[in-house]
């Protein structure tokens, strides 16, 4: 795929993965690992799809904690391509930041923002889809890229699409996004024909980007402008921005008053939310379970699921449907996909116990 002139690629890479503890942890979160057994983490997997594209303008945000081993995955990059948080103050801080210093550089810039943990296989399409959504955003857009629904997902936040936009081939306007809803709520989404999962890539000009965001969030748009006119005040202004999402701060505010559109993704995609989800991702075997790690170490006997021994221990399954066995070494996990969600609450018992060792 060519690159696109005036394009920058920002890679939030943020968050502790909860929901897959016990590989995940806040000291080494998901993005960090490979969670497809392609040999490759999350995160170097996004910088290889995002590069065609941009070359060398590209841009990691991370929280300072994980910022040393960003640039062990990536040698790649530039010193100043790994923008570091100073503490968490959710994605429209740490984007606004890669912004501000991307308008610094380049005022006409089009950036594109899309998160270190998700798997987009087919990156052909990923790049077409990309390429749209820029020349639509040059117009002073703000886009989306919006996912085709496989089934009624309650776990993802939904757009709706309204009319088309003339001149783009597929992108339409964005009438409204919708936060997680029910599963009644979401079959109906589908049946319209109108939804589309929100995956929370966006692509819009730096200058824009940071000018709505000073319409509602003024103070927060003026901080990471300042950061970026003056680095050294990064520890003084950083503490003091508002912990606000991207979506509720510009995407839903900017969508009621007519500028946000929508190009649609029709590729697969996966933000790998729990261990169902990874299952998922993971080649079939000839019998037994799904297997993350060395599968000489997996012995089962009548059961499916998901295998994980990354402890280097052998593991035994025997007569379970759809469990999850985790073993990363100092912890095991075992449940079974259909309450994957909750692995959550293990961390936050953990977290009440003072377990940061494990957490």
């Amino acid at each position: 795929m060519a690159e696109i002139a005036g394009f920058w690629a920002v890679v939030p890479a943020g968050g502790a993965g909860t929901r897959l503890w016990p590989l995940s942890r806040a000291s080494h979160p998901k993005f960090l690992h490979d969670l497809t057994g392609s040999g490759r983490s999350l995160l170097q997997e996004t910088l290889d799809r995002v590069t065609p594209l941009a070359h060398e303008r590209v841009v990691v945000v991370t929280g300072a904690s994980h910022a040393e081993a960003v640039r062990a995955q990536l040698p790649a990059l530039r010193e100043d391509q790994v923008l570091a948080e100073p503490a968490p103050r959710d994605s429209m801080a740490a984007i606004g930041l890669a912004a501000a210093f991307i308008e610094a550089r380049d005022p006409d810039a089009v950036l594109g923002s899309f998160a270190a943990d998700h798997v987009i296989p087919d990156a052909g399409a990923f790049h077409r889809c990309v390429t749209e959504a820029v020349d639509v955003a040059r117009d002073g857009l703000v886009v989306t890229i919006g996912i085709e629904p496989a089934y009624p997902a309650t776990g993802f936040g939904y757009i709706q699409t309204g009319s088309a936009i003339a001149g783009a081939p597929t992108a339409r306007r964005v009438r409204q996004f919708v936060e997680k809803p029910d599963v009644r709520r979401a079959t109906a989404y589908l049946a319209t024909g109108e939804f589309r999962w929100n995956a929370g890539m966006f692509v819009v000009k730096a200058r824009v980007l940071l000018d709505l965001l000073h319409r509602w969030h003024p103070e927060l748009a003026d901080g990471v402008r300042a950061i970026a006119a003056d680095p050294g005040r990064l520890d003084e202004v950083w503490p003091t921005l508002e912990k606000i999402a991207i979506d509720h701060a510009v995407a839903e505010p900017a969508a009621d008053i007519g500028v946000v559109a929508v190009v649609p993704g029709d590729f697969a995609w996966d933000d790998i939310g729990d261990f169902s989800s990874l299952a998922e991702l993971l080649p079939v075997p000839e019998s037994g379970p799904r297997v993350l790690g060395d599968a000489a170490l997996v012995h089962s006997v009548d059961s499916t699921g998901l295998v994980s021994p990354r402890g280097g221990r052998p593991i035994a399954v025997v007569g379970l449907e759809d469990v999850v066995v985790v073993d990363s070494g100092d912890a095991v996990l075992v449940t079974t996909r259909e309450r994957a969600q909750d692995v959550k609450q293990v961390v936050e018992q953990l977290r009440a116990l003072g377990r940061t060792d494990l957490t």
